[in-house]
């Protein structure tokens, strides 16, 4: 199978964990495009969806999706998204699509978080994939220094403004052994909104698509 191939496979498996009348959560990036295609398919089984992107959003819309302010939901059934790496302890680096504030956000309000990917995605140790740290434009310089001091090399994504009107910094050269203790780290640093370890909340059921079909691992 190609990689596209089973990035459909997987979002066409995650079907079955969208309930029936209820609010759903949805991420970025290609392969969660490939389950909003197919859950355009079942529209009418679905209340409604939170969007992690306004380009989610816009694409639910196109399929005639209702999308719904997450302040207006009081819960959230199931939150479905890929993932740029992730570990058989189900942590997770996001953000390659610029929007993991938002993304995190959804998957704190979901009660089950289904991660999406191809064979590709999943790594023994997260950081080969550049981690993405969302941050204040004026703090960029400072939060870019305190992240050399923890040993990795960040890069301004320049000409990416997030949805929330930030910057990101991709860093890179990391090899994160104790993602929830970086993940705590990161975050601490004044200037930072958030980064892209989903390690404190990870996922709870990984499809993942293999040349032989869709392999689902939990904890």
């Amino acid at each position: 199978m190609t990689q596209d191939e089973q990035k459909r496979a997987v979002a066409q498996a995650a079907l079955q964990y969208v309930p029936v009348g209820e609010i759903i959560g949805i991420g970025t990036g290609s392969t969660a495009n490939f389950f909003i295609d197919e859950l355009a398919r079942i529209k009418h089984r679905i209340e409604g969806a939170v969007a992690s992107s306004e380009v989610t959003a816009n694409r639910l819309k196109q399929h005639g999706i209702e999308v719904l302010d997450l302040n207006s939901v009081s819960e959230i059934p199931v939150y479905i998204d890929g993932a740029d790496e992730i570990t058989r302890n189900m942590h997770m680096i996001k953000g390659g699509g610029g929007a993991l504030t938002r993304e995190k956000i959804v998957a704190a309000v979901a009660q089950k978080f289904i991660c999406i990917a191809d064979r590709s995605k999943l790594v023994g140790v997260l950081g080969k994939f550049p981690l993405p740290v969302e941050v204040i434009p004026m703090a960029r310089s400072y939060v870019a220094r305190e992240i050399t001091l923890l040993g990795g090399q960040p890069a301004w994504r320049q000409g990416v403004t997030t949805d929330n009107g930030n910057i990101i910094l991709d860093v890179h050269n990391l090899n994160i052994m104790n993602p929830v203790e970086l993940e705590t780290t990161l975050n601490q640093i004044t200037g930072v909104v958030t980064n892209g370890l989903f390690a404190r909340r990870g996922a709870n059921v990984l499809l993942m698509g293999t040349d032989q079909g869709v392999e689902t691992i939990t904890l």
